[in-house]
């Protein structure tokens, strides 16, 4: 689809994503850890943007085409999670490797319409992380409005809900 507004993708600099989230959080530095070892990716350590007092005021990992760009809270700055989607080949997998960096399985891998696979997770930041995978040939789930579990609805709902401010 072409956008009168968007700047289209073979034009964005450095082979950026036209959309690229930004989270602000308290102690920016280990979400950059925890992404990196949950999903195996580097830090573009040249976007690296310190202040004096050591905090960050931008950081970058780059996912796949997209820049997930953090920050450091500041003083009288509001917390800022983020909720994020990732397409991985496996969501069992990256729900344990995030588990063992302090996660918590909000979603346990459930078949989702469309042929893939859904799991969400909480970091340690309350960024929610939706994880999905392909997964070809799979039926679609039984809507729980014809008696199919309502998990992929109830789970995420509990988990906004006890978000602390």
């Amino acid at each position: 689809m072409n956008s009168e507004v968007l700047l289209p993708q073979q034009s964005v600099p450095a082979a950026g994503a036209v959309l690229n989230p930004f989270v602000i959080v308290d102690d920016a530095a280990g979400l950059i850890t925890f992404v990196s070892e949950v999903f195996g990716v580097s830090e573009t350590a040249e976007a690296r943007t310190p202040m004096p007092d050591g905090k960050l005021i931008h950081a970058e990992l780059r996912l796949g085409s997209v820049d997930l760009m953090i920050a450091d809270r500041l003083d009288g700055w509001p917390l800022r999670p983020g909720l994020l989607q990732v397409w991985v080949r496996d969501v069992a997998t990256v729900l344990r490797r995030a588990n063992a960096h302090g996660a918590t399985t909000v979603t346990e891998p459930i078949p989702f319409w469309g042929e893939s696979t859904l799991g969400r997770m909480l970091d340690p930041w309350q960024n929610i992380w939706w994880l999905w995978a392909p997964a070809p040939g799979q039926p679609d789930p039984t809507p729980h409005w014809d008696g199919g579990p309502d998990i992929m609805f109830t789970t995420l709902d509990d988990a906004l809900k006890s978000l602390t401010t």
